[in-house]
């Protein structure tokens, strides 16, 4: 079974609800309609419910009459969302009356709608941007006990099975932090062994890159990884991990056991934790473009609950696959 193929049959297993606020977008309805077919998880649509069904039936698309719609505007519990967001965000001065207002918008009551326990996660991001989703994620959500940074993992499927675990990689931070300091660097690295193995389901074995292994460069930012790596160490004491390592003795066996010999993770690694933004980045889309990988993602890590962000770009396939995701960070990382 290939990897998204098992993706979908834990999400099925898991039986979460995930809430799609953007309910009345095309890709979004057709993407509800074969995750509703296909039992991956229960759907809740976010807004006008004539123009959902309209759009629905025009489409040709006949499950989504299994989704629970809510209309931000008219929802019936929406003085009761307005108290509850009034009181997360009092010490930020928010009045009632203010929130009667976010209340309507489809990204709050989202997040509100998670946060009271109607859903277990949200996808959203394929008409929105990435500021905007994340905004009241951080209002309402907030991030895990112990965590400060948000991050985004990808997770890469390579032709060559030669590398990670039979080909299945983790790619992190490639989406939000352009300069993480020592404590996020750990975060990332203990979020993204989670996402490998909750979500990729393979043991994370765990590399932080720099542009120097084991001391063959000198430099305040190999120090940073040195000690972001052993921060992680602190964090999760089970965790595989070692660093500073270049990427070929990350991933490369021979070369790992040249330039690293007798490290656990030297030439095996099936997670790559960037020391920055840029290089995250870059790597996983040169990967994607030259190595033919497929690239799912980003899925956020950090958040107290799964919220993850499309991009605006995104085809039907994406969001199905993200629902899925999202489910499963739902069953794994967050459940108690």
């Amino acid at each position: 079974m290939e990897l998204i193929d098992k993706i979908h049959e834990m999400a099925r297993q898991a039986g979460k609800t995930i809430v799609l606020p953007e309910g009345t977008e095309e890709r979004n309805l057709r993407a509800a309609d074969v995750v509703l077919k296909e039992n991956i998880a229960h759907i809740v649509l976010l807004g006008n419910k004539e123009e959902i069904l309209q759009k629905a039936a025009q489409l040709g698309l006949s499950h989504i009459e299994k989704a629970r719609l809510i209309d931000p505007e008219s929802h019936p519990e929406k003085e009761y969302y307005a108290r509850m967001l009034a009181e997360i965000r009092k010490k930020k001065g928010l009045t009632y009356e203010q929130a009667l207002k976010l209340v309507e918008e489809p990204l709050y009551l989202s997040t509100l709608l998670i946060k009271d326990g109607k859903a277990d996660g949200e996808v959203s991001g394929a008409e929105h941007a990435t500021g905007d989703v994340l905004r009241p994620a951080f209002q309402i959500i907030k991030t895990l006990p112990g965590v400060s940074a948000v991050s985004g993992a990808f997770i890469m499927i390579l032709k060559d099975k030669n590398f990670g675990s039979n080909g299945v990689m983790v790619f992190a931070d490639c989406a939000v932090n352009p300069d993480p300091s020592v404590r996020e660097l750990a975060e990332i690295a203990v979020e993204s062994a989670k996402t490998a193995k909750n979500i990729a389901g393979i043991e994370p074995r765990v590399a932080m890159l720099s542009f120097s292994t084991k001391g063959s460069a000198k430099h305040e930012k190999v120090d940073k990884v040195v000690e972001a790596m052993t921060l992680a160490k602190e964090m999760n004491p089970g965790l595989s991990i070692d660093g500073e390592l270049q990427a070929d003795a990350a991933i490369v066996e021979a070369i790992g056991q040249k330039k690293a010999p007798g490290s656990p993770i030297a030439g095996k690694a099936n997670v790559l934790v960037f020391p920055s933004l840029e290089s995250g980045n870059i790597a996983y889309k040169l990967v994607q473009r030259l190595a033919g990988a497929e690239a799912v993602g980003p899925v956020l890590q950090g958040l107290a609950a799964p919220i993850n962000d499309l991009s605006r770009g995104c085809s039907v396939d994406d969001i199905i696959n993200m629902i899925a995701i999202t489910a499963n960070q739902a069953n794994g990382i967050y459940k108690g």
